[in-house]
């Protein structure tokens, strides 16, 4: 059984740093990247449910037209109100 010297631990200190330091490097160069990414599908996918949404509504509102004949204008009876002493 070999016991860990200093140097070995030096070093996986070091390798553990670095690659810290690393991560945070190159997540500083892609972050930006991959959220403007996201960003974007996101609102592709909203826009698209927007469409769909106005296409829907524009079927219903014609199908609903078509079939209601036009009515034409009543207007309600007249009531005269007395007064009763």
């Amino acid at each position: 059984m070999e016991i860990a010297s200093f140097t070995s631990l030096v070093r996986t200190l070091a390798i553990i740093i670095l690659c810290y330091y690393l991560f945070k490097f190159l997540m500083r160069i892609f972050a930006p990247i991959l959220m403007q990414k996201a960003v974007n599908k996101m609102q592709q996918k909203m826009q698209e449910q927007y469409k769909q949404q106005q296409d829907f509504q524009q079927d219903n509102s014609s199908k609903t037209n078509q079939n209601m004949p036009k009515e034409k204008k009543k207007v309600g009876e007249y009531i005269d109100y007395e007064e009763i002493k």
